[in-house]
């Protein structure tokens, strides 16, 4: 069998270790044929240095560093390019670990380009998944979602001939399930980024403390499975073991249970339609005892409710959502607003907005930077 030739787009993040880990464990199933990051160069080139990628995409600061470094064999590329590794004719798969709308691009070329594309990334589907689907089926390629809730529910569709009712997207609650509204205020960047459950980045940490991060997957999942928005119910889950359920017009629910690491769902996507072993504990449902489920709290989350309602009216304004609530985390993030002023900010900018259905590319980008200039109008 020839091993899958893989390129880690975010190969420092969170999202590429743990796919690098997948690697290390079956080492004869894949090839490493390009990694990208940002600042971190330094890890990159330990990255580099073992597995011998042929295409390397690095910031400012990286570039300088390796035309010192004297790494032969390899190709460096700025991160502009990305979309141009994520397209090359030596590479299988493209595994999506960018964070934000920098994912965007290379998804396309990735898509165009007839590649299995395995994203973690939720912004690029967030702020275009029409043209994303659209792409998908012109040149049929396959997208195999990494993110743990999405893994699941196609994993629950798999070899089904019915569609699903409703799909059931859980929510862990993130780091204030527990914490009084009127202490929302007084929260700082370092109790956010305290998430219960998952090591992820700060942005999607507090994405996930607002359940914007909830939103956007409802979104993604309306793309990803062609379901409408009222299909699609988030239930507050906090042992994080159902990573999300299908139910279907009989009434019957099927989930997807497992710990809590995110090398399930990448070797999931990496190996599919093939299960290998992960070396990783078994789930032990005895151990657990009991599992919880309750509605989300929408005065608490109101965000969430937001997000649904960029899925309704759609067109346009689900990529002023995302780009104004990044431009409110990076703020909050930074100490210039406070955690509440997250949502206040984002509201505002999309009401403001007039959406334009059936967006091309060029309105999606126009309407993402319009979102970040009102965004930070109102931030500064």
């Amino acid at each position: 069998m020839k091993p899958c030739r893989i390129a880690i787009l975010g190969s420092t993040g969170s999202i590429g270790l743990n796919t690098l880990k997948v690697v290390d464990h079956n080492p004869q199933r894949f090839q490493v044929k390009a990694l990208s990051a940002y600042n971190n160069f330094k890890l990159l080139e330990r990255q580099i240095r073992k597995y011998r990628p042929s295409h390397v995409a690095v910031g400012p600061q990286g570039l300088a560093h390796f035309k010192k470094a004297g790494i032969k064999g390899v190709e460096f590329y700025p991160t502009e390019d990305c979309a141009q590794i994520a397209s090359l004719k030596e590479v299988d798969l493209v595994v999506l670990g960018l964070s934000g709308t920098s994912a965007l691009m290379p998804f396309l070329e990735a898509l165009r380009a007839g590649k299995t594309v395995a994203p973690a990334n939720k912004e690029a589907l967030v702020m275009a998944g029409s043209l994303i689907m659209n792409e998908a089926r012109r040149h049929k390629a396959r997208i195999i979602p990494i993110d743990s809730e999405q893994s699941a529910i196609f994993q629950c569709l798999e070899g089904q001939s019915s569609r699903p009712a409703f799909v059931h997207l859980t929510a862990s609650g993130g780091p204030l399930r527990e914490v009084p509204l009127k202490n929302f205020e007084k929260m700082t960047p370092g109790d956010i980024l305290r998430h219960p459950r998952w090591k992820m980045g700060p942005k999607i940490t507090v994405d996930s403390a607002t359940l914007m991060n909830k939103g956007f997957e409802v979104i993604e999942a309306g793309h990803l499975f062609h379901l409408d928005h009222r299909q699609i119910r988030v239930m507050v889950h906090p042992e994080a073991i159902i990573h999300s359920m299908v139910e279907f017009t009989d009434g019957s629910l099927l989930a997807q249970l497992g710990i809590t690491d995110m090398r399930l769902p990448i070797q999931y996507a990496l190996t599919y339609p093939e299960r290998l072993p992960t070396g990783l504990k078994s789930l032990d449902l005895a151990e657990i005892g009991s599992l919880n489920f309750q509605k989300p709290d929408l005065k608490r989350f109101p965000c969430l409710g937001l997000a649904y309602e960029a899925a309704r009216k759609a067109g346009t304004l689900p990529a002023v959502l995302n780009a104004a609530d990044e431009e409110a985390v990076a703020a909050f993030l930074k100490g210039d607003i406070g955690f509440l002023s997250i949502y206040k900010i984002v509201e505002k900018v999309v009401l403001r907005h007039t959406i334009v259905k059936n967006p091309s590319l060029q309105d999606i980008l126009q309407a993402d930077q319009w979102a970040r200039q009102e965004a930070g109008k109102l931030i500064y």
